[in-house]
């Protein structure tokens, strides 16, 4: 179970560091928001990570609560955005991640975005 949180905090480092190679990522990954498909393979999840400007914006990942159920990790956090150090909004991100325990590999992402 711990490692399987230390999977995912990973890829939430990663959100902050902009290292996608830090996380450990299954070649076929997968990632859906709002329902949407927004990355289409480990190496496009990977590049995001690193170079996506859609996560340059992010100030700070704060108040976060793990759960577990069998394989799937669940982070429920508050993501603060903004520029120059201010931050201009808060969400509230729920992130399922599908990490097998006998592979410890991200394999699916589920993300929800709402207001706090």
């Amino acid at each position: 179970m711990d490692e399987q949180v230390d999977v995912a905090r990973a890829y939430l480092r990663a959100l902050r560091s902009h290292n996608g190679n830090s996380v450990p990522i299954e070649p076929r990954a997968v990632r859906y928001e709002a329902g949407l498909k927004t990355a289409f393979s480990g190496d496009h999840l990977r590049r995001s990570l690193s170079r996506g400007p859609q996560y340059r914006l992010i100030e700070a990942i704060r108040d976060c609560v793990w759960s577990v159920d069998g394989d799937d990790v669940t982070a429920d956090y508050l993501l603060d955005a903004g520029l120059l150090g201010r931050t201009l909004v808060t969400v509230r991100v729920v992130e399922t991640f599908r990490i097998p325990r006998d592979d410890l590999r991200i394999h699916r992402i589920d993300a929800k975005i709402r207001r706090p």
